[in-house]
């Protein structure tokens, strides 16, 4: 099917491209010392928000296909929005939905995983987060998992269940606990849970915060080591006596013996679904089964099938199998250019190709029209990025002026990566260079884009940089050792969408009737600056032409 964008009364009413540029982890976040986006030294991006027209911008959430506001948005649904101009179900809701069809069950993923344990007798291994908080992973989810391997013929099924009382009730883990083991033993006598810890100590770290966590899961649900207990109920009900006020995610880490010997250790011929939908606590220990390099001794490395449940890291595929796909997105923004001639550039460096390019055209690899596309990747450093947090803004920036000026692009998308990686890193200073890297960066694109005669819209995918400490609930910044504690992941607040547009004549105007506007309402937005009418099912622009 040809996809042709229609001309609007805009066309050709500016000579130069449309350029946008997506800084990466730079959300407007609140005004507290911890705010390395608001503390950075930016006179361009300040100029910027102080004299063009600019909106707040969601980019978390339901904006962006999460299943509730709650729902820290990431640079693989940011993405997928800006280029595919409408909202399309992601994490929780796309495990439902495929669940519910029945559709996880017939793909390649889940027919390696059971196709295995069949074959060699093995054991079923289902790890995870383990409560219906839906942040990480539902309950429901793993139920469905564990009646389905039932049905497919799996001999036996070991749940390592990872104690949450962060999303739930904090001292909530019986409530669960008690009732799965029944039902549990009720679906066959040869499934049981064999390990667990809390979430705050066992597995789940993020972010290379702390491996020893992924270490000990890794003795307890891998080697079987530990200390045992004849169910989970019994060890929580043990740890609360021992330590009374202990909350479930600090919970130590158990082992569940069956006749005096660990229930299910994992060894070759055995099957593993690590089943959180949500990658940033999944990458770790997904790491560590699929054999890649880790800062442990894993003593020994079973041979086993591997998969997660949706992908966590897109920049490097992780895990390589899943259950679950991304969501098919069709019609994107990249297909309507090409189907329309308009010749695009994207640009970023590693840490973020991927979703310049894959992400953007809607979970698709390679080149939509490669006689009109140029796609352009900027090896990353590989240092730790609080030690260069320039990263490769300065050579994404030449690339761009490079091919800007001189490969007749007339849309372009380029991605910095500097606010998310470095911000991840939690080192405050850091960020706050990083922040004020991508600003130098502006400052140099700004005079290219008006020579040029063109438009400039600058975003984000979603915050990081904004939020570089840790706050109580009273809005104090927490202390550890003296120091404030860092906080190192995505944060909740919206983004800009500037639009900086040195020919404008009055041509549009904002669109104060769209509320609130999310990443997706920029594609319409993007249409329409290069002279075209969106598609009539994307969301709306966030400007009105007059």
């Amino acid at each position: 099917m040809s996809l042709i964008l229609e001309k609007n009364a805009f066309h050709g009413r500016r000579k130069g491209p449309l350029v946008v540029v997506v800084m990466d982890g730079v959300g407007l976040g609140p005004d507290y010392p911890g705010n390395a986006v608001k503390l950075a030294a930016k006179p361009n991006l300040d100029n910027l928000l102080a004299t063009c027209p600019w909106v707040p911008i969601a980019a978390h959430g339901v904006a962006v296909g999460m299943p509730s506001d709650a729902d820290m948005g990431n640079s693989e649904v940011g993405h997928n929005a800006l280029g595919a101009g409408r909202v399309f179900d992601q994490g929780a809701k796309l495990v439902s939905n495929a669940i519910a069809s029945g559709r996880i069950f017939e793909d390649q993923g889940w027919k390696e995983i059971i196709g295995n344990v069949k074959t060699t007798g093995g054991t079923l291994h289902l790890l995870g987060l383990f409560s219906d908080g839906n942040v990480h992973s539902h309950l429901d989810h793993l139920k469905a998992l564990i009646a389905a391997a039932k049905k497919a013929g799996a001999p036996k099924v070991a749940v390592h269940v990872l104690l949450d009382g962060r999303d739930v009730g904090e001292t909530s883990a019986l409530d669960y606990t008690e009732p799965f083991e029944q039902w549990l033993a009720e679906v066959d006598p040869h499934y049981g849970i064999a390990s667990g810890g809390g979430r705050m100590t066992t597995t789940m770290d993020r972010y290379e915060a702390d491996w020893s966590m992924v270490e000990r899961g890794w003795k307890t649900h891998v080697l079987g080591e530990g200390r045992a207990f004849p169910s989970a109920s019994a060890a929580v009900k043990a740890y609360r006596a021992e330590k009374p006020g202990i909350i479930d995610q600090d919970l130590p880490a158990f082992v569940v013996e069956r006749d005096g010997k660990p229930f299910a250790p994992v060894h070759d011929g055995d099957s593993v679904i690590f089943f959180n939908f949500r990658g940033d606590r999944a990458i770790e220990i997904s790491k560590a089964f699929v054999g890649a390099s880790v800062p442990f001794d894993r003593k020994r490395m079973p041979k086993v099938v591997f998969a997660g449940m949706m992908t966590y890291d897109g920049d490097t595929n992780l895990p390589p199998r899943i259950l679950v796909s991304p969501p098919t997105i069709d019609r994107t923004l990249g297909q309507y250019l090409a189907g329309t001639g308009v010749r695009s550039l994207a640009c970023s460096e590693t840490q973020k190709y991927g979703h310049v390019t894959y992400f953007w055209n809607g979970n698709r690899s390679g080149y939509i029209d490669q006689k009109l596309e140029k796609y352009v990747e900027v090896p990353s450093d590989r240092v730790p990025f609080e030690q260069r947090p320039w990263m490769k803004a300065a050579e994404i920036t030449d690339t761009l002026l490079k091919e800007i000026t001189g490969g007749g692009f007339q849309f372009a998308r380029v991605n910095f990566a500097n606010g998310d990686m470095v911000g991840h890193t939690g080192d405050f200073w850091a960020a706050r260079q990083a922040v004020e890297t991508v600003d130098l960066c502006l400052g140099r694109l700004l005079p290219m884009v008006k020579a040029l005669g063109g438009i400039m819209l600058i975003t984000a995918d979603h915050g990081n940089a904004d939020e570089m400490y840790e706050v109580d609930k009273k809005g104090n910044v927490k202390m550890e050792n003296g120091r404030p504690k860092s906080k190192t992941s995505h944060t909740l607040n919206p983004v800009p969408a500037i639009i900086y547009d040195p020919g404008f004549n009055g041509e549009y105007e904002i669109d104060k009737s769209v509320a609130r506007p999310g990443l997706a309402n920029l594609t319409a937005t993007f249409v329409q600056l290069l002279g075209y009418r969106p598609p009539a099912d994307y969301v709306p622009a966030i400007i009105r032409m007059k």
